[in-house]
Parts: structure tokens; C-alpha cells; sequence
């Protein structure tokens, strides 16, 4: 006799995908409080990898059998594989020394080529390393497509489809996204499209003290390996008016976000969905203090006053400690599996998350770790974040229009610096 199968609910459906991309690039929502919701990738870096190959082979900037090239300390660098394996592209990776065997062995069975590059002292000259690399390449391989992932405005095409998804999946009404800030293309590609559509839409990024792209540079910490949350040189990629709030938080403090939410949602995710977990959980909290000795920032010259901005909800009206309304959206963009020495074997040592608590600045000239917090309300880039013009590129991406991407105005500063995480 045969055995009835198991009730399936109506809306389930089974997806019988054609390339693995597909599965790999939509984010499972999980339900972390009533109020908070994480979009868990196992490689979110897809969509923009997806988004940007795309987008060139649409425009005809590149065609089938093309050589695209990049720098990359990991994630982004499978992603790009990812891609071009699907599309039938060569793929050329400049590889940090970060990138592990288990990553080298999967790019090389992808038929990607890799030059990875000798241990650095430091990020920054890792990355500045890595940039001469790809310019020798390019000097003598002018068919080679450089795709500047912290450069392109073309890495936020794919995001589109993801605001699609977060549409779909989540109630109407205010949402604030919390998410490293890293290349800025995940955080600003979502919240560009989702404003674009008439949502409002708050945007806090998440930074570590020692990254330029806002303004913490002049700090250092020793244990940091958090990739794909900051940088050592600066990013066109990064559209600083989109953010409303900024918290900067140190290793420690990731590690207890990311310790947390193994232990309490069986969430296994790397230090960047960590950190971002860690600051959502007091967002939506509303324990931020009200400071009488300090106006209410939307009152005070030269600043935006969002109540002038639609597109952008704010906290309560009387108590800058009122949590904004409506959904907390945290981006979850990778999993642990980097981590596992360095974070979870060292569970035990984790702080209390519900102990921890940001300090509330005002200004840079503020900023102290071990976490701070500040209303950034769209302000422009710091002066250290401003990318440099490259005159050995000779174009300038951010002034460039794309067909799904657009120009920015207000960042037409020319983006091709170098380096960066992933």
C-alpha cells in the first residue's frame, strides 16, 4: 500500500533551480523578536556578483568568453566564480592572503585563476598590494574587464531583486535596515531601491573601529578580523547620505552579537551579521537615553530634518530613546564557517549581550571604543573617505550611468582607489 506523504501547506512550493546561483543568492527570513526579522545568506555577495555580470553582458561592456578581473579577500571572490561559471566568463581573482584552502580549492575546481597574494603587515598594505596586481594585469591584458567591486555603481543593480524579496516578505509600513556597511552595495543597493519604491526606509550601518569610510580610522584593534564590515582605503561605492544612524563596535562586541545568536536562535552567521544582530537588539530595545543637555538633533542648524523626509522614518517625536516603528530588517551575509576558530571555539568568553550598551556621540571628534553610536542624518563623507581619481583609469564609475543603476550626483567623486574586504 503506499505510504500518504506528509501534509504540505498550500503556500509551500518546491523550486527546481537551473543554475546553483539561484539557490544560493535568496536569503532565508527568520523571525528574531516580534519586531525584528534576519535575511540570512549563506554568500549574499551573489547578488551583486549576479547583478553587476548581468548588467555588463546587458550593456555590452562585456560578452561570453570575456575576462573579468577583481581584488577580493574571499567572499566576493567565489561570488564572482559564482557568476561566471553561470554566464561563461573567465574569472581572474587577485586573492588576499586571507583566503583560506577550503575558498582556494573551490575557485580553482570553478576554472577560476588566482594570484594570491604573500602575508602583509597590515590591511591597508594588503589591499594596496592587491590593487598594483590588477593594474599589472590590466597593463598587459587590455581585454581584461577590472569590475571594482568597491567602485562600481554596477554591484548595486542586483539588490533590486532582493528589495523585491523583502517587499514580499515582510509587512507594510516603516522598515529600518541594519547591516555592515562593508562596500557599501548591499546596504545602500536595498535601501536606494526600497525608498525609490515609496517605502520608508532607515538605514544604520554598522562599522569597526580602524576603517576610513567613516571617519574611525585613527583607531585600532587587535583582534578585528571582521572582513567585509570596513576598510582601510576609501570606497566610491559607499553613498553616505543614505545613512540615518552609525554605530562602530569592536571585535569584542561582534563576538557577543555573533555568540548570541547561535546560542539563542541557532543562527550560525559570521562576525559582520553579528555585529549588526548586536545592534539592532538595542535599536529596537528603545534603550537609548534621552539627553535634556542635548536638542533633539533634528532641531539643530544644518542638519536634515527628517520629518521632512518621508522616505525615512524617525525615532518618537519627544525621546530620542523611542525605537523607531514598524520592522528591524538585520543582513545576515554570510555564515560562521570562517569563524569557528577565532569566535565560536572561544563561545565561553563571549560578553553579555544584555550588559552592553553604546556610548551616544555627537561628532567624530567623540568617537571612543569600545561601541559608540551617532546620528550620521545623511551627512557627507568624511575627508579620509573620499575616494582619489586614478588617472591610470582614466574613467570615473561614480559619473557613469548604468542601465539599473543610474548616477548619484551628489558622490561624483572618482571611486577608483583600491582594496577593501572579501
Amino acid at each position: 500500500m503506499p505510504v500518504p506523504l506528509p501534509h504540505c501547506p498550500e503556500q509551500a512550493t518546491a523550486v527546481v533551480h537551473e543554475h546553483i546561483t539561484d539557490a544560493l543568492k535568496d536569503p532565508a527570513f527568520v523571525r528574531l523578536t516580534p519586531t525584528t526579522v534576519l535575511a540570512r545568506f549563506e554568500t549574499m555577495k551573489v547578488y551583486a556578483a549576479l547583478g553587476a555580470v548581468r548588467t555588463l553582458l546587458e550593456s555590452g561592456r562585456i560578452g561570453p568568453g570575456h575576462t573579468v578581473v577583481d581584488s577580493s579577500s574571499g567572499i566576493y571572490a567565489l561570488a564572482l566564480a559564482l557568476a561566471c561559471h553561470r554566464y561563461g566568463l573567465r574569472c581572474h581573482i587577485v586573492a588576499s592572503t586571507t583566503v583560506d584552502a577550503t575558498l582556494r580549492a573551490q575557485l580553482d575546481v570553478l576554472g577560476a585563476t588566482v594570484d594570491q597574494m604573500p602575508p602583509s603587515r597590515s590591511l591597508r598594505l594588503d589591499q594596496e598590494r592587491r590593487v598594483r596586481h590588477v593594474r599589472a594585469l590590466l597593463a598587459g591584458r587590455p581585454d581584461v574587464h577590472w569590475m571594482r567591486q568597491y567602485h562600481d555603481r554596477v554591484h548595486h543593480a542586483g539588490y533590486r531583486e532582493f528589495a523585491g524579496l523583502v517587499t514580499a516578505a515582510l509587512p507594510p509600513g516603516p522598515l529600518t535596515v541594519v547591516g555592515a556597511v562593508g562596500t557599501g552595495a548591499s546596504t545602500g543597493g536595498l535601501t536606494a531601491a526600497l525608498r525609490e519604491s515609496g517605502r520608508r526606509v532607515r538605514l544604520i550601518g554598522v562599522q569597526p573601529f580602524g576603517s576610513v569610510t567613516f571617519g574611525s580610522e585613527g583607531f585600532s584593534d587587535p583582534e578585528a578580523i571582521i572582513a567585509g564590515i570596513g576598510s582601510s582605503i576609501p570606497f566610491g561605492n559607499v553613498r553616505h547620505e543614505l545613512y540615518d544612524t552609525l554605530h562602530w563596535l569592536d571585535f569584542r562586541h561582534a563576538m557577543a552579537g555573533t555568540v548570541e545568536l547561535l546560542r539563542r536562535h541557532a543562527v550560525f552567521a559570521g562576525l559582520s551579521t553579528g555585529a549588526a544582530h548586536l545592534v539592532a537588539r538595542w535599536e529596537a530595545a528603545g534603550e537609548r537615553p534621552g539627553r535634556p543637555d542635548r536638542p533633539d538633533r533634528r532641531d539643530r542648524p544644518g542638519r536634515p530634518d527628517r520629518r521632512d523626509r518621508p522616505d525615512r522614518p524617525g525615532r518618537g517625536p519627544d525621546d530620542p530613546g523611542t525605537p523607531a516603528p514598524g520592522t528591524y530588517l538585520v543582513l545576515g551575509a554570510d555564515t560562521g564557517h570562517r569563524y569557528t576558530e577565532r569566535v565560536f571555539a572561544r563561545h565561553t568568553e563571549a560578553l553579555d549581550p544584555a550588559a552592553l550598551r553604546p556610548e551616544r556621540i555627537t561628532g567624530l571628534g567623540e568617537l571612543r571604543p569600545p561601541w559608540a553610536v551617532m546620528e550620521w542624518a545623511g551627512r557627507a563623507a568624511p575627508p579620509g573617505a573620499v575616494a582619489r581619481t586614478d588617472p591610470a583609469t582614466r574613467t570615473d564609475p561614480a559619473t557613469r550611468t548604468d542601465p539599473a543603476v543610474g548616477t548619484d550626483p551628489a558622490t561624483r567623486t572618482d571611486p577608483v582607489a583600491s582594496g577593501g574586504p572579501r
